[in-house]
């Protein structure tokens, strides 16, 4: 059996293959870190020192001061997480981690899948355990210390093996294919998009029967009222309904929440049962109607449609980091200390050089949701003939989660898929009065 190359010797080919990319990327790495720790100081600085006007009705100075130490108090945890998440990954790569752990894989599994299915399970279960100390602190003191946590340790326990699992069994097989087209079949980028994309659908697909209820229960709603309301909301805004159901959100958190799921044409609408409980009927119809709203003006379809081209662009990208007669492959490997240039190390080399660009691309999705947003809020008033319910929600959710009201231009800019509160309200404006427009 062949020994894994020594700590030592990785660390030296890592400082000698030292080129233009490896100093690209370290700029780019802590130039995201200290973008991130700006938006996070302006984030907190554009807190209002009173209560909006628009909120004067669900918030309180109180209710605004315990919303101002909530934010704080996961900003001082989100610059510490972002930091040590950085820290470690700098250390892995200046100690030549990504070549030793290369080479111990390979010396584990001879066969060139089997070993990558290591590496990347090495990989996967390393950046797993990083962040289960700040999962457990955000969970059981953060959330728990504003009254919003109800996890208890079972619960949390059996989420993470659930998930580990799943990863496995989904995660592990789908790995294995993309590492055997790389490897033998020609195009390699093209057939992998294809492969990627098709299990992708089929998870979205199955995921309300098969996955979801893994994780929580989901019980239709009972007949009533309510149930009689959202049915006929469907049927005047032509939304194939196949069910409504309640999960049993509340068992996991006080934050309420609605969505629905499935592709073609029925779709199951499922909303928290700590949404039904807070929230009026009329209240809940409009919530309704934005995520209905959503599927009419054709969103799920153009979002659908913009991730697939966006695989399609990253799998080419990853064709050339990864092949093995490419001058950018060996630059990228030869920055991060990796003599042998393979599919799955390039994987996750690819993915961290991938990273600024993901965030600028990210940036583009996230103000193309927005107004996605805005649409969808304009399409709920009209549907229900009022914007005062979706925007009573609004607010009530707002004060309830201790979310920003007016979040820093900086941090909407980077990370927000949804418009901030009070632009949503002022949008909403528009519509408070009696519609008779058909939607």
């Amino acid at each position: 059996m062949a020994l894994a190359a020594s700590p030592r010797t990785c660390i030296i080919t890592a400082m000698n293959d030292w080129n233009f990319m490896t100093l690209a990327i370290l700029i780019s790495l802590f130039l995201l870190w200290n973008l991130e720790f700006a938006a996070t100081l302006l984030n907190l600085k554009a807190f209002p020192t009173s209560v909006p006007d628009e909120l004067a009705d669900v918030m309180d100075a109180n209710k605004l001061d315990e919303g101002f130490t909530y934010l704080r108090t996961h900003a001082r945890f989100d610059i510490i997480q972002a930091t040590t998440s950085l820290t470690v990954l700098l250390v892995f790569w200046f100690m030549g981690g990504f070549g030793w752990l290369d080479a111990l894989a390979r010396s584990l599994v001879h066969q060139e899948v089997g070993a990558g299915l290591v590496f990347l399970s090495a990989m996967f279960l390393g950046q797993w355990l990083i962040s289960l100390p700040f999962s457990i602190h955000e969970t059981f003191v953060i959330e728990r210390e504003f009254g919003f946590n109800r996890v208890t340790p079972a619960t949390f326990i059996t989420d993470r093996v659930k998930g580990i699992l799943l990863a496995a069994m989904i995660g592990l097989p789908l790995a294995a294919a993309v590492l055997w087209i790389f490897l033998n079949i020609g195009h390699a980028w093209l057939w992998a998009w294809v492969v990627v994309t098709a299990v992708q659908l089929l998870l979205t697909s199955l995921a309300p029967t098969l996955i979801m209820p893994l994780f929580n229960k989901f019980t239709p709603m009972p007949e009533g009222e309510l149930k009689r309301e959202i049915e006929a909301l469907g049927t005047r805004c032509g939304f194939p309904l196949d069910g409504v159901f309640v999960m049993d959100g509340s068992k996991r958190s006080t934050k309420a929440n609605a969505f629905f799921t499935g592709l073609g044409k029925r779709k199951k609408i499922a909303l928290y049962d700590t949404l039904v409980d807070k929230s009026s009927t009329p209240e809940l119809l409009g919530v309704l109607a934005h995520e209905i709203g959503h599927f009419r003006r054709g969103h799920i379809k153009q979002r659908l449609a913009a991730g697939i081209i966006q695989t399609a662009a990253i799998f080419f990208l990853l064709g050339l980091a990864t092949d093995p007669d490419g001058r950018f492959a060996r630059l990228l490997f030869n920055a991060f200390g990796v003599e042998k240039i393979s599919p799955h190390v390039g994987l996750v080399l690819f993915a961290i050089l991938l990273e600024p660009i993901s965030r600028l691309l990210g940036v583009m999705m996230n103000a193309w949701s927005r107004r996605h947003e805005f649409e969808a809020d304009a399409y709920a008033a009209e549907a229900t003939g009022d914007a005062v319910p979706l925007a009573t929600a609004l607010k009530r959710m707002t004060a309830d989660h201790l979310s920003h009201p007016s979040p820093g231009a900086l941090r909407v800019w980077l990370d927000y898929s949804h418009p901030p509160l009070l632009q949503r309200l002022r949008h909403l404006e528009d519509f408070r009065k009696p519609t008779t427009r058909t939607p």
